[in-house]
């Protein structure tokens, strides 16, 4: 089936135009498998060469440095959550961002360091936490490649176009350290990252403040414009905080209750009904069979 979907794929190019390198044609055919049938091993090893791409293409904090340990004493060198390893490390760099890998690499930017304390900080790495953990990543890797693809089956026609896409092909790390999400995985990471420090014991109202200091960065900021309005999370999350809204994971529990115990009553009424006929059919058939009986031993009903 994978074969059949990479050879469509490649034909699609194939009968577009004469002038085709079938090489690249055909790796743009596999690109398009791919996007479609990653394994988690297969995640998991992109991410693992993605990260040390980046970490090759950046100045690591060396383990002595402030940042390091600041870093370093804020979460360890490790964190666990179920059977999922984090790893973090800091890029020295002006730049106010931070990202995670699939595999449970994260790293935050010493421009990031700079402007939030240590509960600020916390909350952003739980939030970074929470694109892992909720396997926001393992998507963006599946659109990579499927955008891969077509870069790649243009890219196979001898044009214009495929010099253009030729001069597009980046590294599989580059989009992923780059990755936007959409709203919803916003939220639901921001959610983790709020139940991480409750979690862990730490001050909740920090996830407020770290979404707020980050709203006040210059308006055109490359973060602001590759994230949702930070004021308007630091909202959602102080009404959590003060009871006056749930948090994704909630409403899904809600809703997902609600349904149930709407089957349960569903199947309770109709439980209680086909007893109600069952019991009527049962006393009809032996009044049925009590009258026959006694016509066929001589007796006549009154």
């Amino acid at each position: 089936m994978q074969q059949f979907i990479a050879i469509v794929f490649c034909l699609s190019f194939l009968f577009g135009c004469e002038n085709i390198d079938v090489i690249t044609a055909t790796d743009a055919g596999f690109d398009a498998v791919k996007a479609v049938t990653l394994s988690d091993r297969d995640v998991q090893e992109i991410a693992i060469h993605s990260a040390q791409y980046s970490d090759k293409k950046h100045t690591l904090a060396p383990p002595d440095s402030k940042y390091a340990k600041r870093l370093s004493g804020l979460v360890g060198q490790e964190f666990q959550d179920g059977n999922l390893k984090f790893n973090y490390a800091v890029y020295v760099s002006s730049e106010v961002n931070a990202f995670a890998m699939a595999n449970g690499t994260i790293r935050v930017y010493s421009g990031l360091m700079d402007m939030l304390d240590d509960g600020e900080l916390r909350f952003v790495i739980g939030h970074e936490m929470g694109h892992v953990i909720k396997k926001h990543i393992r998507k963006k890797i599946q659109l990579a490649y499927a955008a891969s693809a077509v870069r790649k089956g243009l890219a196979s026609q001898n044009n214009a176009a495929g010099d253009i896409a030729r001069s597009l092909f980046g590294g599989l790390a580059e989009t992923l350290m780059n990755a936007q999400f959409s709203q919803l995985e916003e939220k639901e990471a921001d959610d983790y990252g709020l139940a991480f420090l409750k979690r862990e014991k730490y001050e909740p109202d920090d996830a407020v403040s770290a979404l707020k200091k980050i709203a006040k960065l210059a308006q055109g900021h490359s973060f602001l414009s590759s994230h949702p309005d930070p004021d308007k999370r630091a909202e959602r999350l102080l009404a959590q905080l003060e009871g006056r809204s749930l948090s994704i994971e909630e409403n899904k529990q809600g809703i997902i209750a609600g349904f149930m115990a709407f089957i349960a009553d569903g199947l309770s009424f109709l439980y209680n009904q086909l007893s109600r006929l069952f019991t009527t059919l049962n006393g009809l058939v032996c009044c049925i069979f009590s009258v026959s009986c006694q016509e066929d031993a001589g007796y006549t009903p009154i």
